[in-house]
């Protein structure tokens, strides 16, 4: 495994090539933006001209896309990756889609003669940034085995978690439970603010006891302090609790908590904080009680508003979607 083609160079995307190449990896690169390759090239990556130009010659591709959709064709399309790549290429998708799509993809890879994973990630722009993701691995013990000096330049917490979707599977899993964490430190904080208590000093001491996360750890300060800038935008996340309640309903599971948060992250989508980062469901959080600290919007914290729910604030790909970075994570 040398020379890997990563198609979709966003928020995530463009912080995983760069460590790849820091790990000594041939990495080609493409994004539909006319600069967005600009950062790869100066990490000492390769700019592509297409998706074809991505995968022909790459040991293995990385997609690192938005939606289902958008995996479908760029791997999938006429002009994709499987059309494009070369006998062995191993496809790897760290996308969040749905495990249906993952499944789809594997099925088709093999009917190719190809291996496919689906390996999304959790851990954000940070844990992209800092190549400490963890990584959520479906598909053959034999392609996990190979891709996994790719996995080991992006990760510390890597695991084989089954056949094919269950990556997306245990990744749905996994946003269901940040969700919900956001939305209880959003609540902590206005319940705090509203009582009088310096939310600074009360999430200091959450974060030592039994309360601490993660989610806390990364997102608790930024959210006191009301600043947005996305790491996770929370179109994203409307969409990924949109996989886990589908999941949901094929495993004939009740979701009461996720049911509630998914209607909490579409409220606040709908208010115009779509192109937000996902800790703005304390603004949720502080309208239902009537306690709203800036008028009408989204423009005091990382971006105006827009009509529509906020995703206007993307670019529109060729299917009438929007997504904010143009097309990939």
């Amino acid at each position: 495994m040398r020379t890997i083609g990563f198609i979709g160079l966003g928020v995530m995307g463009a912080p995983m090539a760069d460590n790849l190449v820091k790990a000594g990896f041939d990495v080609v690169g493409h994004t539909r933006r006319p600069d967005g390759a600009d950062r790869l090239v100066a990490a000492g990556g390769r700019r592509a001209g297409s998706v074809a130009e991505a995968a022909r010659g790459a040991d293995a591709v990385i997609t690192m896309l938005p939606d289902s959709p958008d995996v479908e064709a760029v791997v999938l399309g006429a002009d994709g990756v499987l059309t494009h790549c070369d006998p062995g290429t191993l496809i790897i998708d760290m996308s969040t889609v749905r495990p249906q799509t993952a499944r789809a993809l594997a099925a088709a890879a093999l009917d190719r003669g190809l291996e496919s994973l689906d390996a999304p990630v959790s851990g954000g722009e940070q844990g992209a940034i800092d190549a400490v993701l963890s990584i959520m691995v479906g598909g053959t013990a034999e392609a996990f085995a190979r891709a996994r000096p790719i996995f080991e330049a992006l990760g510390t917490t890597i695991v084989h978690v089954g056949p094919a979707g269950a990556g997306q599977l245990v990744k749905a899993a996994n946003q269901l439970v940040v969700a919900g964490t956001i939305e209880l430190v959003a609540e902590a904080i206005v319940l705090m603010e509203a009582s009088g208590v310096d939310p600074a000093l009360g999430l200091e001491v959450l974060g030592g006891g039994l309360a601490g996360s993660t989610v806390l750890a990364r997102k608790g300060t930024a959210m006191r302090e009301r600043r947005f800038k996305p790491g996770f935008r929370v179109d994203l996340h409307h969409k990924d609790l949109g996989i886990v309640l589908d999941a949901a309903r094929t495993a004939a599971v009740t979701l009461p908590a996720g049911e509630l948060v998914a209607q909490l992250m579409d409220a606040v989508r709908r208010s115009g904080n779509g192109h937000l980062d996902h800790g703005v469901l304390i603004r949720g959080v502080e309208h239902l009680s009537g306690r709203d600290k800036t008028a009408g919007g989204s423009a005091a914290a990382g971006g105006s508003a827009t009509a529509g729910g906020g995703a206007a604030a993307g670019r529109e790909d060729a299917s009438g979607r929007v997504s904010a970075s143009g097309w990939e994570r």
